[in-house]
């Protein structure tokens, strides 16, 4: 795994947080896997990685996400770099949820930490992870599997999902937006407006973006090549653009912020859906509406 040893993660806050992981435990998880066939089981081939994410280190490391090492990597590092704690500011995301979702998408998932706490905080409901890259939904599965939760894992781009319009009561996305462009961004907030039915919620977990902009520092402590136009941006302006209502943001310890939007009820051509009961195990076979796939 190449790092670059010039950034501040690499040459200070990297030893501290090795001292704190199992790396001997990491390098048995991982060799415990045969990670590229398990990857296959996801990999898409009508999907294509944007340059964006495929020609950009993310966190100091080459390759980003497209990697087995960044799947096993992430999890152990995350909970030490989200203060207070990263189960807390997962958890703003879930308390923020307003309505009743009985589907869920979840989108650049990565290893699953959120996905897995909004099914656990809504059991009833049809929960779906998308992410670019499909070494983390194997993490995702295996943590999902651990914890006796069925989610649905798919390889996917957030900005073009290919499923089907106003099938999602909810849609979240958390700390995704500070890895991508700003357009990016606002072209992910309208694949979540077209995918929510009317009255659907979207639900966006990042970093603070006027904090960003208030220490500079903060986007030198890792190498994330958008985060200074992420923090020039704002997410409930591109929310509005998007044409979401009723837009707002909370901070969460100061560091992040939860930002919520909610998909306005249309005069006219307004379009529910129907739920129907479908065999997660097999959506693509049978045709499901969700994934708008005809078998």
């Amino acid at each position: 795994m190449a790092v670059r040893q010039d950034t501040i993660w690499e040459r200070f806050l990297s030893p501290v947080v090795r001292l704190l992981i199992d790396e001997d435990g990491l390098r048995r998880y991982a060799d415990s896997i045969n990670w590229e066939k398990e990857s296959d089981r996801y990999r898409r081939d009508d999907v294509i990685i944007p340059s964006y994410y495929s020609n950009q280190n993310f966190h100091g490391i080459a390759g980003g996400y497209l990697n087995s090492d960044a799947a096993v990597t992430y999890d152990p590092v995350t909970q030490y770099v989200l203060p207070p704690n990263e189960g807390i500011v997962r958890q703003a995301l879930v308390d923020a949820v307003q309505v009743k979702p009985r589907r869920i998408l979840d989108l650049g998932c990565g290893t699953g930490s959120t996905t897995l706490m909004l099914k656990q905080a809504f059991p009833e409901a049809e929960v779906i992870g998308l992410d670019l890259s499909p070494y983390m939904l194997v993490r995702a599965e295996d943590k999902a599997r651990n914890a006796g939760l069925e989610i649905v894992w798919r390889h996917g781009n957030a900005e073009k999902t290919g499923l089907r319009d106003a099938t999602f009561d909810l849609v979240t996305a958390s700390l995704l937006f500070h890895e991508t462009p700003d357009a990016v961004s606002l072209g992910i907030l309208r694949e979540s407006f077209r995918l929510l039915v009317t009255g659907g919620q979207v639900l966006i977990l990042d970093g603070n973006q006027k904090t960003l902009r208030q220490l500079e520092w903060l986007n030198d402590v890792f190498e994330e090549p958008y985060i200074r136009e992420y923090a020039a941006s704002s997410t409930e302006a591109n929310m509005g653009a998007a044409g979401f209502e009723a837009v707002r943001s909370q901070d969460v310890w100061w560091i992040n912020q939860v930002t919520s939007g909610i998909k306005p009820i249309a005069t006219e051509n307004v379009r529910q859906y129907t739920p129907t009961s479908v065999d997660n195990n097999d959506l693509e076979g049978l045709g499901s509406p969700a994934f708008g796939i005809r078998a």
